[in-house]
């Protein structure tokens, strides 16, 4: 049984002001961050579509549109959504459910999706990254980040706003095991500790995951 999404969109909904003015600039303070979207950028040139799932106020679209990436982004609740579209008008936002991808199979180019699973159980994790597989071109190049650990943190307030949420944190073998399943097989977890004073004080990673170019034989 997973999270309910009702409950995930009325959240963010909730804090989706909040939010924007606390995360807008985020990855300025976060050295990693920006390598990690620089070599993203590199590797997907000039390929497109491509699009930023769970995008909120549009912090990483902007980041890769200034890098010269043609992309768009996507997120559950429209409150977040008319953030995105009042601070970034030039970038086209739409309403999506990650776990339900309104595009056809081999489509994409490229996704990014940063922190886009933290509400999501082990069964909707895995059910995510097969939509990502289903809509990615071949050759297709998936970037995901998530919380290190096997925990799950249960929030009853958020930026100064009353919710009822839990955050995961997933394991690295367990993100690598639901990749293969999914049917990535080039992929790649860099992990990096927090920086303190910017951000809740977990272990990250950012993990690159490319859809084969060529499928196997059954």
């Amino acid at each position: 049984m997973g999270q309910e999404l009702n409950n995930i969109e009325r959240m963010y909904d909730t804090v989706a002001q909040e939010y924007a003015e606390a995360f807008s600039g985020e990855h300025d303070k976060k050295p990693k961050d920006q390598e990690i979207l620089h070599r993203f950028s590199q590797e997907i040139v000039e390929r497109r579509p491509v699009w930023d799932f769970g995008c909120g106020p549009g912090q990483t679209t902007e980041y890769l549109k200034n890098l010269g990436i043609q992309i768009s982004g996507l997120d559950l609740s429209e409150k977040m959504l008319e953030q995105a579209r009042t601070i970034h008008p030039e970038i086209h936002f739409r309403k999506g459910n990650i776990l339900e991808l309104e595009f056809e199979n081999d489509s994409i180019a490229g996704a990014v999706a940063f922190y886009a699973i933290v509400h999501f159980t082990k069964e909707q994790v895995l059910k995510t990254f097969r939509e990502a597989f289903r809509v990615l071109q071949p050759g297709g190049i998936f970037l995901f980040t998530y919380h290190i650990g096997e925990e799950t943190i249960r929030l009853d307030e958020f930026l100064g706003k009353k919710i009822d949420i839990d955050f995961m944190f997933f394991t690295t073998d367990f993100i690598s095991s639901c990749l293969k399943k999914s049917g990535f097989e080039k992929t790649e977890i860099i992990e990096r500790e927090p920086y303190p004073g910017v951000e809740y004080e977990s272990r990250r990673a950012y993990v690159f995951a490319t859809k084969p170019v060529v499928r196997k034989s059954p």
